[in-house]
C-alpha cells in the first residue's frame, strides 16, 4: 500500500476537505430516479460506464458533477471518499465559471487501490439565507424576520455536537446580535457578510433535502503508471565491437550495464528493450528491411523464435536469464525500472509453428500468412490468429508474462495491440493486475482513436499516441488540451519523441532546433514522455520513401560513441538531462490534468502552463511553470504572450517574477509579456513562477 507522507498521514490532499459527517441513510423514498436536488454528468468517469476511471498515487484528480435545483435557494455538493484501507473523506464542491451549474473539487489520490466515491448534493440554508439577508437587509425589507432567520440558523449550528467550542461561541454570539435592537442594520449587515462566519458553515453546513448519488470506484495505480521518463535502447547495440573482418560482435547484458549510469545520469527512470529474445532465421530482414540478411546480419528483434527458444527465452548472444536478472536489478540499483517489450507474433522459426499451427492463418496454399501493415511487409513475421485456440493462446501468454515478472519485469510495453482482440487485453490485464498490482503496461498504439482509447479503457496504464505527428502550434493546443482534459479519465499518454518506426518530417527537416523543441514540449506538457536511443545524436536521415531512420537499428548494430559526442558538443544529452532535472523538481510537471493553453500573437509561438496549489503540492508549495516555445525550427520569432494569471492566483496586470530554468535569466512578467525565441539557440522558454510582486 502506497500512503502519504509522515507529516500528512491522510491518504490524499485537499483544499476542499471539511469534517467528515456520517452518511445518514434517512432519505425520503423515491419513485424517480432523479432526486430531489438533480445531478448528472459526474466525473471522473469513462465514457459508455463500462469501465472504471483511474488515476495514479500523487495524481490530483478533478471531482466533478452538474447540479442544481429549483427555484432561488442555493445548493451545495460534496464528494465522500473511501480510500483503499477504508479512510473515509469529504470534500465541498466550488461552483465552476460560467454559471452553468457545473461544481469541482480537486483531490489528490495518495494510496493505491481500488477508491469508493459519492457525490451529495444538498439545499445549503445558511448560503440561501445569506444571500436573502444581504440583499433585503441592504434594501430595508423584512429586515426584522432576515435577522431572526438568521439568529435561528446560527443557534441550530452551535448546538451541533461536532462543532468545535470556538465556533460555538462565535455563532451563539453572531444570534446574540442579530436579536439585539442595540445593533443596527449595518452592523447586523456585517454579521451576514462575515467571511469567518460563511467559512464555518461551509466547513459544517446546514443542510436540508440531502440527496446522494450512486457509490462509484476510482483505480488508483502506483505513480510510474502515470509519471516516467522513458528511455529505449538496444542491448545488443550497447558495447557491440568491429572485429578484424569487419563483422560486428553483439552487445550484451554485461556490456549494456556499463551504459546504465549514463542513462540514469541523463534522469530517465525507465528503460524499455526491444525484444531481447532469439532471433529467426527464416525470411531474417537485412539492413534497411531488405530481403537479403547476410550470415552476420542480427535480423530484427521482433521476429521471435529460433532454434534456441521462442518468448521464454533470451537471445543466446546477448547472455543468460541469468545475466537478464543482474542487469535488472543492475537498473534497479540506479533508480532505473527496466520495460520489456511483448510482442504476441514469431518468426516462421518460433517452436510456437511446430508446436501450435493452429495459432496462425493458414492460407489455401498451405502456407501461413505473414505480417503486413500496408505498404510495409514483414515476411518474417507470423501474427498470431486468436480466433483458432482463444483458450490456449490466453494460457501460453499469460504464462510467458508471468515468467518475465518471476525475472523481475514489472513494465511491459506492448507491440501494436491495436491488432489483437481488445477483449484479450482486457482479460490479460486484468488477470496480472490481480496477482501484481505494479504490473504497468505500454500500449504501442498508433491507430484510430476509437481502438486508441479501447485499449486505455480495456486497461492499459499508457499509450502512445499522435504527438509525433503533432507540431503546429493550433494542433498542439487543441492535442495536449484533448490529453488533459478530455481523456484523461481513462488515457494516460506517453509522448515519445521517436521511435525506431518513427522519424517525422519535423525532425528529418528541422535540424538540431527541431529535437530541442520536440524533447521540450514532449517532457513538460505531460508527466510521461520518451526518447528513442539516438535522438540526443540528431539521427535524421531517414530511409528514402520511408519515415524511418536510415541504417535502422532494427535489423542491425548501431555503434555509438556517446562521451565523444558530449565532448565535441554534438549531443543533446546535457538538455535531455536539464529536462528531466526540471520535472523532477518541479510538481506542476508531474501531473497531466493541470495542462492551461494560453495566447500569443504568432501562430508559431506555442505557450502553456502547469500549476499545482499548496493544498496539493506534495511539498505544500504552490509551483507554476510557464512554458513558451517557437515550434518553427527555421526562424527567429518575436511576439507578446498573454497569460491568464489567475489560474495560479496573480490579478491581471500584477507583476512576478519567473526564472528561465534553461538559462537561468530572470525577469518581471505580467499577463502581457513581450519574448523572442531564436530556434537556432534558444527555441523554448521554461519559466518558473517565482513570486508575486
Amino acid at each position: 500500500m502506497v500512503t502519504s507522507r509522515t507529516a500528512q498521514p491522510q491518504s490524499w490532499r485537499s483544499a476542499a476537505s471539511i469534517p467528515v459527517r456520517p452518511a445518514s441513510d434517512a432519505q425520503p423514498a423515491r419513485d424517480t430516479a432523479i432526486g430531489r436536488i438533480p445531478t448528472t454528468g459526474s466525473s471522473p468517469t469513462v465514457p459508455d460506464g463500462d469501465f472504471r476511471p483511474k488515476a495514479f498515487v500523487g495524481e490530483v484528480v478533478p471531482f466533478e458533477i452538474t447540479a442544481f435545483r429549483d427555484g432561488h435557494d442555493r445548493i451545495g455538493v460534496q464528494v465522500r471518499l473511501t480510500s483503499p484501507g477504508g479512510d473515509q473523506s469529504l470534500h465541498r464542491l466550488n461552483p465552476l465559471d460560467g454559471g452553468m451549474d457545473r461544481w469541482s473539487a480537486l483531490v489528490s489520490v495518495l494510496e493505491q487501490g481500488v477508491w469508493r466515491f459519492r457525490f451529495e448534493a444538498f439545499s445549503d440554508e445558511f448560503a440561501t439565507w445569506r444571500h436573502a439577508a444581504d440583499v433585503k437587509i441592504a434594501a430595508g425589507v423584512d429586515t426584522a424576520l432576515m435577522r431572526e432567520i438568521g439568529a435561528r440558523l446560527f443557534t441550530r449550528g452551535a448546538e451541533e455536537r461536532s462543532r468545535p467550542a470556538t465556533e460555538k461561541r462565535a455563532l451563539t454570539a453572531a444570534a446574540a446580535s442579530l436579536r439585539d435592537d442595540q445593533v443596527d442594520d449595518v452592523a447586523a449587515r456585517g454579521i451576514v457578510l462575515d467571511d469567518e462566519i460563511a467559512a464555518m458553515f461551509w466547513r459544517r453546513p446546514l443542510t436540508a433535502l440531502m440527496t446522494r448519488g450512486d457509490e462509484q470506484e476510482l483505480l488508483v495505480e502506483r505513480e510510474r503508471a502515470g509519471v516516467g521518463a522513458w528511455y529505449e535502447f538496444f542491448p545488443r547495440s550497447e558495447g557491440a565491437t568491429v572485429l578484424e573482418d569487419g563483422s560486428i560482435r553483439s552487445g550484451t547484458f554485461a556490456t549494456a550495464t556499463e551504459r546504465l549510469p549514463a542513462v540514469a545520469a541523463m534522469g530517465f527512470d525507465v528503460l524499455y528493450l526491444p525484444p531481447i529474445h532469439p532471433i529467426g532465421r527464416t525470411n531474417r530482414k537485412g539492413p534497411n528491411n531488405s530481403l537479403d540478411a547476410g550470415p552476420a546480419d542480427p535480423g530484427s528483434p521482433w521476429a521471435i523464435g529460433a532454434a534456441d527458444g521462442g518468448h521464454d527465452a533470451v537471445h543466446p548472444d546477448l547472455g543468460t536469464l541469468a545475466d537478464f536478472r543482474a542487469f535488472v536489478q543492475a537498473a534497479r540499483t540506479h533508480g532505473v525500472e527496466v520495460a520489456l517489450d511483448l510482442a504476441l507474433q514469431a518468426s516462421p522459426d518460433h517452436p510456437w509453428v511446430t508446436e501450435h499451427p493452429e495459432w496462425f492463418t493458414t492460407l489455401p496454399d498451405g502456407s501461413i500468412a505473414y505480417a503486413e501493415n500496408p505498404p510495409k511487409k514483414y515476411q518474417d513475421i507470423y501474427p498470431i490468429n486468436f480466433d483458432n485456440d482463444p483458450a490456449g493462446i490466453r494460457a501460453e501468454v499469460l504464462r510467458v508474462v508471468r515468467h518475465w515478472i518471476q525475472q523481475g519485469v514489472r513494465i511491459f510495453r506492448v507491440d501494436n495491440p491495436h491488432t489483437k482482440p481488445l477483449q484479450f487485453w482486457e482479460w490479460l490485464i486484468a488477470t496480472v493486475n490481480a496477482e501484481e498490482p505494479d504490473v504497468v503496461f505500454l500500449a504501442e498504439a498508433f491507430t484510430r482513436p476509437a481502438p486508441l482509447q479501447g485499449l486505455a479503457k480495456a486497461g492499459f496504464q499508457q499509450s502512445y499516441t499522435y504527438f509525433t505527428w503533432r507540431n503546429e502550434k493550433a494542433e498542439l493546443e487543441e492535442f495536449l488540451g484533448g490529453l488533459a482534459h478530455e481523456t484523461a479519465d481513462f488515457l494516460r499518454p506517453n509522448l515519445f519523441v521517436n521511435t525506431p518506426d518513427i522519424l517525422t518530417e519535423f525532425l528529418q527537416f528541422g535540424g538540431r532546433p527541431a529535437y530541442v523543441i520536440r524533447a521540450a514540449i514532449a517532457a513538460t506538457a505531460a508527466p510521461v514522455y520518451g526518447v528513442y536511443a539516438g535522438y540526443e545524436h540528431f539521427e535524421n536521415v531517414a530511409r528514402p520513401g520511408s519515415e524511418e531512420n536510415i541504417d535502422n537499428e532494427k535489423y542491425e548494430y548501431k555503434i555509438r560513441d556517446w562521451q565523444g559526442a558530449v565532448e565535441t558538443g554534438d549531443s543533446l544529452a546535457p538538455f535531455l538531462t536539464r529536462l528531466n532535472e526540471i520535472r523532477r523538481g518541479h510538481p506542476a510537471l508531474r501531473q497531466l490534468r493541470n495542462f492551461s493553453a494560453h495566447w500569443s500573437d504568432d501562430d508559431s509561438v506555442l505557450v502553456y502552463s502547469k500549476h499545482l496549489d499548496a493544498a496539493l503540492s506534495p511539498e505544500g508549495v504552490a509551483d507554476t511553470i510557464i512554458v513558451v516555445v517557437n515550434v518553427d525550427p527555421h526562424s527567429v520569432r518575436e511576439t507578446t504572450v498573454h497569460l491568464d494569471t489567475r489560474i495560479w492566483g496573480i490579478a491581471p496586470g500584477d507583476a512576478y517574477e519567473v526564472e528561465d530554468l534553461v538559462t537561468g535569466a530572470r525577469w518581471t512578467w505580467t499577463d502581457h509579456n513581450y519574448v523572442r525565441l531564436d530556434a537556432f539557440t534558444q527555441p523554448v522558454h521554461i519559466l518558473h513562477v517565482k513570486e508575486a510582486r
